[in-house]
């Protein structure tokens, strides 16, 4: 199985998916005016309440919740592997993939909210299925990218951010992997029985603290490499073009990257990390108290910013600096260590580092929980719901167990096939979204 899906993953990856994601990022960037400049408009908004405004939650929470589902493993052992299989060059097209998909997030929030649907019970639902039913009138390909969302929750919300836990506290402090996928399984459910306000409740307070002390913490290793800063971006930049090999004293040599390894495997975690293309952000957007779509696109779109062009950048940065820094201390490590052994430079580093990486997991499995939720209410119901909260606990456990090269192969796989609907929609649907301000009022 193993073998298929990264033969299946190697195809898909290698031209398909790459040119279909850039070519959507290039066109929104283009279509919206450079969207991407109004960055900073987004984080004040953010901030700013609206009142009067119909939805469920606030745009913070709904932002929080994007983030929560984003800002996870993918920060911290995507881009390890990243660079890894890719070379430092991966790290430009990772970050590459997160400031031009900021119009494409802005893009499928924009058409989530436009097409969201509110319920008897006062609920706002939305996201790509409701934009692929209602405004391109393909309810077959609703029901497609509704089974898509529904099996990538299991994948990239699910197993990798649980395997990611287990074989952490495993690692670090011992604990069975089964012992610590039964206590973080237990922990969120507990969280997403209460709902989306429970779940926007939690989100708004943990992202903050735990975005925070993972820069602070990854501040204070650049400040010890500064002398390095400089040659790691430039190693970052040659090698994202030029077939090149790290030296024989750095890592042991066994990181080499091409253009197309570099490609491949830094737009694959970049859009595993940001998700700008699948249109979950959509989702989690439709629910928001907003005036106009425009607002609340462009405050959830920021959440690709903070995601990537920030967090996976720092992280990029932190590894090649420790690599150019320190060419022998990563004997010993697997790929998916490297940011684990840049750490080692602050004192309790990797326990830092591991806290942090289970507080990202255990906030991404608590959002894309509410992302399977309303695909499993679109294709079945909301009586379906609990049974799916069911499923998704028992397999946080089976996650925490999985083989680690599986739960990433499978979660590229997930990712292409939950994007391609979603990614065809926002070409079709291209005119109907509109750049921002829509009104001189917003």
């Amino acid at each position: 199985m193993l073998e298929f899906i990264k033969t299946l993953n190697n195809f898909l990856w290698g031209i398909p998916m790459p040119a279909l994601l850039f070519g959507v990022h290039i066109y929104y960037t283009v279509h919206l005016k450079g969207i991407q400049k109004h960055i900073f408009k987004a984080v004040r908004l953010s901030v700013t309440p609206e009142k009067d405004s119909e939805g469920n939650v606030s745009g913070f929470a709904a932002l929080s919740h994007t983030l929560a589902a984003t800002i996870g493993t993918g920060n911290i052992v995507g881009v390890s592997t990243a660079v890894a299989l890719g070379g430092p060059g991966a790290i430009f097209w990772c970050w590459l993939t997160g400031v031009l998909g900021m119009a494409t997030s802005y893009a499928e929030c924009f058409l989530g909210i436009l097409y969201r649907r509110k319920t008897e019970d006062g609920r706002f639902l939305g996201g790509p299925m409701y934009v692929l039913e209602y405004g391109l009138h393909k309810k077959w390909l609703a029901v497609i990218f509704s089974f898509c969302t529904l099996i990538a929750s299991y994948g990239v919300g699910c197993s990798t951010q649980a395997r990611a836990v287990s074989e952490t506290a495993h690692t670090l402090w011992g604990v069975p992997e089964y012992l610590a996928g039964m206590v973080i399984a237990l922990l969120v459910g507990l969280v997403i029985v209460g709902g989306i306000k429970s779940i926007g409740n939690i989100c708004s307070k943990l992202v903050p603290a735990m975005g925070l002390f993972y820069m602070a913490a990854c501040l204070i290793i650049l400040v010890l490499n500064l002398p390095y800063i400089l040659p790691s971006i430039g190693l970052i930049l040659r090698s994202a073009f030029l077939p090149e090999k790290l030296p024989a004293t750095v890592a042991g040599g066994f990181i080499g990257s091409t253009l197309r390894s570099a490609a491949r495997y830094g737009i694959a975690r970049g859009l595993f990390t940001n998700e700008a293309g699948l249109g979950s952000a959509a989702i989690a957007a439709a629910g928001a108290k907003t005036s106009h779509p425009s607002r609340q696109a462009l405050i959830s779109m920021s959440a690709t910013f903070w995601d990537t062009v920030v967090m996976c950048a720092i992280t990029g940065l932190v590894i090649v600096s420790n690599l150019l820094k320190h060419p022998a201390s990563v004997e010993g490590y697997s790929f998916a260590e490297l940011t684990t052994a840049a750490f080692h430079a602050i004192p309790y580093g990797e326990q830092l580092l591991g806290i942090s990486l289970i507080a990202f997991a255990v906030a991404t499995l608590i959002g894309w929980s509410y992302f399977g939720e309303k695909a499993v209410e679109y294709l079945f119901g909301k009586s379906a719901i609990n049974t799916y909260r069911i499923c998704y606990i028992v397999m946080i456990f089976i996650g925490s167990i999985m083989s680690l090269k599986l739960v990433w192969e499978m979660t590229d796989l997930f990712n292409a096939c939950m994007a391609l609907p979603n990614l065809v929609c926002l070409l079709l649907l291209r005119n109907q979204v509109t750049p921002y301000p829509a009104k001189k009022n917003h």
